[in-house]
């Protein structure tokens, strides 16, 4: 009797050894395709950030104990991804996703019901093992993401400045070879002029050739500084008699077209050391275009400030405004959104060409129907 009630005790330890074995293997492999799934999703370059991390989500709630009853989000950055009808609930389980040490969002599974307690609430050790290797994978990720991103926009930068060097040499080269014969056509147009007798008509159409190449000889001036072949002659400059003198040229037209023009200059504002031919032309560009940017009117508030031993010009416009991609190009050579005919598309980079030439920096802030502002900063002069 007794053996064979030993017998009888050992059958079913032995089948629910069986079945816990069975158990832990299909949790396991559960765990495998996990890992497996988002691995793929992420080595897949054509998905964006945002559909690789959506992904994640839906593939982590078959992994856990109860798929039937499981939820998953991440959240990453003020962003959150997340299963169809996810919701709170009090069963919850949590991984932090660090970045250079830094917490940056978190990856979590919510049970909807209530389930007996086992190793960490209602879920098992394995599945926090589990949790934590995915939010690795998915810092991993990221950080690879971001260096991707990092080595594209190094590349952009250095094809933009070879294309810009490029640029510079050929337009220095072309307005060389301008200078001579605009000045030859401005000289006999002027000497055409004093001719005796001159008929009214013929004396209009000189005067046409005249600006014609006054215009031409303007817009290779603009070549020739874009491409640095015209250091600036700095003096001492005061830039609020500077800007007060561009405005007063513009008082007039700033009326005709309803803008209503707003100084706002710094009384203790220190000289620099400019170029004031140079300077003069950054404030025209800038007004110039703000204007442009405005054809139904508006206000254009010109602003002088003095912070940190810099000198700070702001021109500010409620006009138009620009769109991301626009506002990535004003300061490439040539682009403009002006009709043919209407823009050279040199004004900007010639603003940015003088700046940077005299040691300062322009900063553009723009939204599209609210307006834009530019900010230049130069080095105030030394006592």
């Amino acid at each position: 009797m007794t053996p064979s009630r030993q017998i009888r005790k050992k059958v079913p330890s032995r089948k629910s050894a069986h079945r816990d074995a069975q158990v832990d293997l299909r949790e396991r492999v559960k765990e495998l395709t996990c890992l497996y799934s988002i691995a793929r999703l992420a080595a897949q370059r054509d998905l964006s950030t945002k559909e690789v991390l959506q992904g994640i989500v839906e593939v982590l709630p078959p992994a856990w104990l109860y798929p039937e009853i499981a939820y998953a989000r991440i959240a990453l950055d003020g962003a959150a991804y997340a299963t169809p009808g996810f919701r709170e609930g009090r069963c919850r389980q949590r991984a932090d996703i660090l970045l250079g040490g830094k917490r940056r969002g978190s990856v979590e599974v919510v049970y909807a019901e209530e389930r007996p307690e086992l190793d960490e609430g209602p879920f098992l050790r394995e599945e926090r093992t589990l949790l934590d290797a995915v939010a690795k994978e998915i810092a991993n990720f990221l950080t690879g993401r971001q260096a991707e991103q990092d080595k594209s926009n190094l590349e952009d930068q250095v094809r933009h400045a070879d294309r810009l060097a490029t640029i510079g040499q050929l337009a220095a080269g072309v307005a060389h070879e301008l200078n001579e014969p605009l000045g030859s056509i401005l000289g006999f147009a002027q000497l055409a002029k004093k001719c005796p007798g001159l008929p009214s008509q013929a004396e209009r159409d000189i005067e046409k050739i005249s600006n014609a190449s006054l215009l031409a000889r303007d817009i290779v001036k603009k070549l020739l500084i874009f491409a640095r072949q015209m250091p600036p002659q700095k003096i001492r400059v005061n830039v609020n008699q500077l800007i007060e003198e561009v405005l007063n040229f513009f008082k007039s037209r700033c009326t005709q077209e309803g803008v209503e023009l707003i100084w706002a200059l710094s009384s203790d504002l220190p000289p620099v050391d400019a170029d004031p031919s140079q300077l003069n032309q950054v404030v025209m560009n800038l007004v110039v275009n703000a204007l442009q940017a405005m054809p139904r009117g508006g206000h254009l508030k010109i602003q002088t400030l003095y912070e940190g031993n810099k000198v700070l010009l702001i021109v500010e416009d409620t006009g138009i405004g620009m769109h991301e991609e626009v506002l990535e190009k004003i300061f490439t050579p040539f682009f403009t959104t002006k009709e043919v005919g209407e823009g050279t598309g040199l004004g900007l980079p010639v603003v940015h060409g003088i700046i940077t030439s005299h040691g300062g920096s322009v900063r553009v802030r723009s939204n599209v129907g609210q307006g834009t502002r530019f900010e230049i900063q130069l080095p105030a002069a030394k006592e």
